[in-house]
């Protein structure tokens, strides 16, 4: 069970950190430069990691086991980084910028797996997402 919920735990924990850290950035920072700090350490601790984990074999072959998706991760996170600090510099509250993300993240992403990778949608998700789309609407209103 525990390997079952440690890595949702870490992505609500980091998450959490994140908003908070993100609302935080000063609005008079470039964003770009303060995202390129962010990625250098991220870059730096990643590394570091990738170091200690230990089992791995040459860098070149590790490079060699990549493909287009580690580049256009990249781009996506960046873009959702510069998003996330310019839906706080429009105002957007902490307790309704995430929330509102999220659903409409989710709603998106069933279909996605229904269109993309061919999984079923049911009934209860259905509704879901209706629940979601009546929530959005009184949380934006």
């Amino acid at each position: 069970m525990f390997s079952f919920i440690w890595p949702i735990a870490i992505v609500v924990l980091a998450n959490v950190v994140y908003n908070i850290v993100t609302k935080s950035t000063p609005s008079q920072a470039n964003a770009f430069l303060s995202l390129t700090i962010t990625y250098l350490v991220a870059a730096a601790c990643a590394f570091i990691m990738y170091i200690i984990q230990g089992n791995h074999q040459k860098l070149t072959t590790e490079l060699s086991r990549l493909n287009w998706t580690a580049i256009v991760l990249g781009i996506s996170i960046v873009a959702l980084e510069f998003g996330y600090i310019n839906v706080y510099r429009a105002g957007w509250k902490v307790n309704t910028a995430s929330l509102v993300a999220n659903i409409a993240l989710a709603c998106i992403l069933v279909f996605v797996g229904l269109f993309l990778y061919k999984e079923r949608i049911n009934t209860k998700q259905i509704v879901g997402i209706c629940l979601c789309i009546a929530g959005l609407f009184l949380i934006t209103k």
